[in-house]
């Protein structure tokens, strides 16, 4: 993709923290957002941007960072096994790392910089995506005055995925003010976060509503493929194994195995705030949690119809078994202000979702429990 040409004005106001819906279309027309297509109809979330995968995808033998003086064009003529066609649509084998260019752009001014992270539904189909630019030392990290393409690398765990031109499995969001990418990777690594930020601890439930109540899915090791544009297809008991309490002895995770839960704790997201869930320091347990970590303005929050929603909780044990106990603490929300409140909340209008006001709850593809 052409590099776009750097913006000859900014008209967005000075206010420090993420920007909104209504803004990220201004940068749209300021050229700061640049894509070869229209933007989908509900591409714009009320603090974020749904990203597009591009026609053709590289199967690489490893995951890389271009680093300061490279490309990532540099390295997959290095790293590359095959190029895809994925235009009509294509399989992305689970165990594999692929790269693919995104059909959105950047040149952001120097007071802003953006920051990656899978969507939702991809997080709950163990689909781990990261995003990766041009000279970058990060993965997810997009630093101020960034010209240039946007890369995603797709590494299916679980399930192989039928993906297109066009599918979205990440989305960003951009922030105005600030030194956003220390902040943010401060704030993963240490608890620290902007000097605006607030942080609201995230516990598990594995107790459920009722004796040997559900509270979580195991995903089945040797499952089919999952087309990820399709929405309410596929039978769960195809692909998941319940998961039920037992009383007061715990979960305990298996080691590789992946599985879906539940927060303990409702969330509310502000209609002028926006949060992301990062993980708890991984010295409490052998365990990784959360894949999809951007909850919009408005989720939970009673103004969007979402009063009571948890956050879905991706969980992956790592090298022993390890226990998980009810309302034991595994993550953390950063909350940070927006510049200015969205002109639609998360879940209304034509930003309906199946997730507002969700308990525990598998990604969109699946059909709903009777």
């Amino acid at each position: 993709m052409q590099e776009p040409a750097r913006p000859a004005a900014d008209t967005l106001d000075a206010t420090t923290g993420i920007l909104p819906s209504q803004h990220l279309a201004q940068l749209l027309a300021l050229g700061e957002i640049r894509t070869g297509q229209s933007l989908d109809e509900d591409q714009i979330q009320p603090a974020s941007l749904d990203l597009r995968l591009g026609p053709v995808a590289y199967r690489v033998r490893a995951s890389f960072l271009p680093g300061a003086d490279f490309k990532v064009a540099d390295k997959l003529d290095h790293f590359a096994m095959h190029r895809m066609d994925i235009s009509a649509g294509a399989v992305l084998e689970r165990g594999c790392v692929y790269i693919v260019p995104l059909q959105e752009a950047l040149a952001l001014a120097p007071e802003r910089s953006a920051i990656g992270n899978p969507k939702s539904s991809t997080g709950r189909l163990d689909v781990f995506t990261r995003l990766i630019t041009d000279h970058g030392a990060e993965f997810d990290r997009v630093r101020p005055s960034y010209t240039g393409p946007l890369y995603a690398e797709i590494a299916p765990r679980t399930f192989s995925v039928l993906v297109r031109e066009g599918s979205r499995l990440s989305q960003l969001r951009i922030r105005h003010g600030g030194t956003s990418g220390d902040d943010g990777q401060l704030s993963r690594l240490t608890g620290e976060a902007h000097p605006a930020s607030r942080i609201q601890p995230v516990s598990v439930d594995v107790r459920g509503e009722e004796p040997e109540g559900l509270i979580g899915y195991r995903a089945k090791a040797h499952a089919g493929l999952i087309d990820i544009d399709r929405r309410n297809h596929y039978a769960i008991r195809d692909f998941w194994e319940p998961v039920h309490a037992r009383h007061d002895q715990g979960l305990v995770l298996d080691p590789g195995e992946f599985y879906i839960l539940a927060s303990k704790e409702a969330v509310d997201i502000p209609p002028d705030q926006a949060a992301e869930m990062v993980a708890y320091d991984t010295l409490v347990g052998e365990f990784r949690v959360h894949y999809a970590g951007f909850f919009d303005p408005g989720f939970g929050h009673a103004e969007a119809g979402g009063s009571g929603a948890r956050a879905v909780l991706e969980v992956r044990s790592y090298e022993v078994p390890f226990v998980l106990e009810h309302g034991q603490t595994v993550g953390r929300l950063i909350y940070e202000p927006l510049t200015e409140r969205p002109d639609q909340l998360y879940g209304v209008g034509r930003l309906q979702s199946s997730y507002q006001r969700q308990g525990l709850s598998l990604s969109k593809h699946f059909l709903k429990p009777n």
